[in-house]
């Protein structure tokens, strides 16, 4: 196998280490990229790509590969893209190109999948990818976690993801205003990193909310097992890495009913609608007041991650997906 990639990832992932063949790919935008993937494709049985640029750039590697379009493409979906006026219809465009080039499109939500197949895709299935349960144990309600992040004698709430935009952390700091009142006062501990910061901690310390910016971490599985309630406020997901973790660690979650969490989570987890400050504040704090509830929810989680696909399920479909289009 071998994966073509920017630098850098493989540091991230150590594909070498994995046994692949790995080819190191220009940083995104220069030319040279499609002449790399070109030359790297030639003689391919099959190509995956992960990703609309990705893709983009898989569908013009091959068009000049001289295959005559014979190499299969498949391309995964696990993102949606929320932007309007010109650029929009750019990207539009380039959804409707890609799908239409490849011969199977994986996507890890029903919506995505629906979405593919507006844009024009032949095949389009359903493909979710399960994030690997943590190795190791995790101590629930850690009390060394809780006194480091400075919630030993108050509820815990735990949201973790970049810190950008669509991913609905002004609207939970409105919502924090509202947690002020409670007593005792929870702690809202946000792990992540982005653009966003600065401004996140302006408002965090000219309105006194009980809100700590924690930055990237590496053990969020230990942090969030020490939480009270999960909080996931993002405009769009399609299999939130941390709705998963929450269940499966058994922490209540309250979370956007977006994308593809309705269908990842199930009835084990409270939803509210995106943007809506008042529903997201109501639901935390419903849930504090509720010991049942979210012995209810804690419970309910863990046997619907029992549900989700095991990580060696997940790499059995691809390689079926592999299979076919060979035998082909």
């Amino acid at each position: 196998m071998t994966v073509c990639a920017p630098p850098e990832l493989d540091h991230v992932y150590d594909y070498l280490g994995a046994g692949a063949h790995f080819v190191p790919l220009p940083r995104l935008g220069d030319p040279a990229t499609v002449t790399a993937l070109r030359n790297a494709c030639i003689g391919a049985d099959v190509v995956h790509a992960h990703g609309l640029h990705a893709s983009v750039r898989a569908a013009l590697a091959l068009s000049g590969t001289g295959s005559g379009g014979r190499t299969p493409l498949v391309t995964t979906w696990d993102s949606r893209h929320h932007v309007h006026g010109a650029r929009g219809g750019v990207l539009r465009l380039l959804e409707r190109k890609t799908v239409r080039a490849a011969t199977v499109v994986l996507a890890t939500s029903s919506e995505l999948v629906d979405r593919a197949r507006r844009r024009g895709a032949r095949d389009a299935r359903l493909a979710p990818v399960t994030v690997p349960a943590a190795r190791g144990p995790v101590c629930l309600h850690d009390g060394k976690a809780r006194a480091e992040l400075g919630a030993v004698d108050r509820p815990l709430l735990m949201a973790v993801g970049a810190l950008e935009r669509g991913r609905g952390y002004r609207t939970l700091l409105d919502a924090a205003r509202e947690w002020r009142e409670l007593d005792p006062q929870p702690l809202l501990v946000i792990a992540g990193e982005g653009r966003e910061r600065a401004a996140l901690q302006r408002r965090i310390v000219a309105e006194e909310l009980p809100v700590r910016l924690i930055g990237r971490r590496e053990d969020v599985a230990e942090l969030l097992a020490a939480a009270d309630v999960a909080v996931l406020p993002s405009r769009w997901e399609a299999r939130s890495l941390l709705a998963q973790e929450a269940l499966r660690l058994g922490v209540p979650l309250v979370a956007t009913a977006v994308g593809g969490v309705p269908e990842l989570v199930g009835d084990a987890a409270e939803l509210v609608p995106y943007g809506d400050a008042a529903a997201l504040a109501g639901a935390v704090r419903g849930l504090l007041d509720d010991v049942e509830r979210r012995m209810d929810l804690a419970a309910a989680g863990r046997v619907q991650a029992g549900c989700w696909p095991t990580e060696d399920e997940t790499v059995a479909h691809v390689l079926s997906v592999y299979d076919e289009l060979v035998g082909r």
